[in-house]
């Protein structure tokens, strides 16, 4: 991991972490920005963080993020979950926010406040959802992380799941991600080396409703955080190479209080019918250049048609095999982008699934965000 120069240092780092803060503490505030990344900043509390009500509001420029125009750039922050800080350790938190205007309204990247309505309506369903995110290491100049310099490696086979020198890279990387996940409370269920080298994925999950969103940007802020140490690039793309290589899913596990009970299979069945009766309205939230992924290749679906099947991983939904066998259980929706926002996934299968909440169509922030983006005084990214 030497390679880059880019790199933290840690080691001189240390000795100013274990400086003691007298009662202060750090909070991180960490919000998603008009690129579909994340961006944070931090702020002293007099006192430790114990509920939601100990952190305030706050606010930053929206024109330096792609979020606002610069003649209106405050957006405000307020904060809905908060999680144990693995960097810094003691009473230290990140805090996970929405971003509001002004005007009192979400701002237009904010796609958790309708999910959370959603999920509200809808809790009598009991929605349990389980992410697979997968991801790409690059190196500093974007090439993936152990590839030969202007070269390829050896073809797909041994590097899904796989163990030993020249079969996976960055080990290190995941093995820290997977730790400080694990200290700051999320719910990561596990991680493994995918198809295309240099290429990883972990699982967070199952998390009832709105925490799903939550635990997994917070997931991925870590992910970001901790490759900085090592100079590494973390890319979300779903085809971050082109050709005979794996693209890269979020693939979503889901289940309701009625498919978890005997007989379950009726709902499961229920929710293929409603799902394919939106094929177009779900591909237009499940992220960005899905089209390149999704060709009917290397494990994937048809991008215009659903298709849903038992054990099938060529299909848009899968249902696994044990659930077919014990009638009842969940179904995995294996159409979302890895660069997907897990707040707009989950919105709209909820949406789906039970109907609309008057006021708070998930899909139609997607074009209020392309109006603001127009808007901008500065140009905004794209994912």
């Amino acid at each position: 991991m030497a390679e880059s120069t880019i790199i933290s240092n840690t080691a001189n780092l240390q000795k100013y972490l274990q400086l003691p803060q007298k009662g202060k503490t750090i909070a991180e505030y960490v919000w998603i920005d008009g690129s579909n990344g994340v961006r944070s900043k931090c702020k002293t509390l007099d006192k430790k963080v114990e509920s939601l009500d100990d952190l305030s509001e706050w606010n930053f420029d929206g024109s330096s993020t792609g979020q606002a125009p610069g003649n209106n750039s405050d957006v405000y922050l307020r904060p809905v979950a908060y999680y144990p800080d693995p960097f810094r350790l003691g009473d230290n938190v990140l805090v996970m926010c929405e971003t509001w205007m002004s005007d009192g309204k979400p701002n237009a990247y904010n796609f958790r406040h309708d999910a959370a309505v959603l999920m509200d309506a809808n809790k009598k369903h009991e929605f349990w959802f389980g992410l697979e995110q997968e991801y790409t290491l690059l190196d500093f100049h974007g090439w993936p992380y152990g590839w030969p310099k202007n070269g390829f490696p050896a073809p797909q086979g041994p590097y899904y799941c796989g163990v030993g020198t020249g079969k996976v890279f960055c080990r290190d990387i995941v093995e820290a991600h997977y730790k400080a996940c694990l200290y700051a409370g999320i719910q990561i269920s596990g991680t493994n080396a995918e198809v295309m080298p240099a290429q990883w994925e972990f699982q967070v999950g199952p998390c009832q409703g709105i925490d799903l969103g939550d635990q997994l940007w917070m997931a991925r802020f870590l992910l970001h955080r901790v490759a900085e140490e090592f100079g590494a690039k973390i890319t979300f793309a779903p085809k971050p190479i082109p050709g005979d290589w794996n693209g890269a899913g979020l693939h979503t596990n889901v289940s309701t209080k009625e498919t978890r009970e005997d007989g379950g299979m009726k709902a499961i069945e229920a929710a293929m019918e409603k799902l394919a009766e939106r094929q177009a309205d779900h591909m237009a939230v499940y992220g960005e250049d899905n089209q390149s992924r999704m060709t009917g290749a290397h494990e994937t679906s048809s991008f215009d048609k659903f298709t849903w099947g038992v054990a099938n991983r060529g299909s848009s939904v899968r249902i696994p095999r044990q659930v077919a066998a014990d009638g009842k259980g969940y179904f995995e929706d294996r159409r979302p982008a890895s660069n997907a926002d897990p707040y707009q996934i989950t919105g709209i299968i909820v949406e789906t699934m039970c109907g609309k909440v008057e006021g708070h169509d998930v899909g139609k922030k997607v074009a209020d965000a392309e109006v603001v983006e127009q808007e901008m005084v500065v140009p905004v990214a794209k994912p």
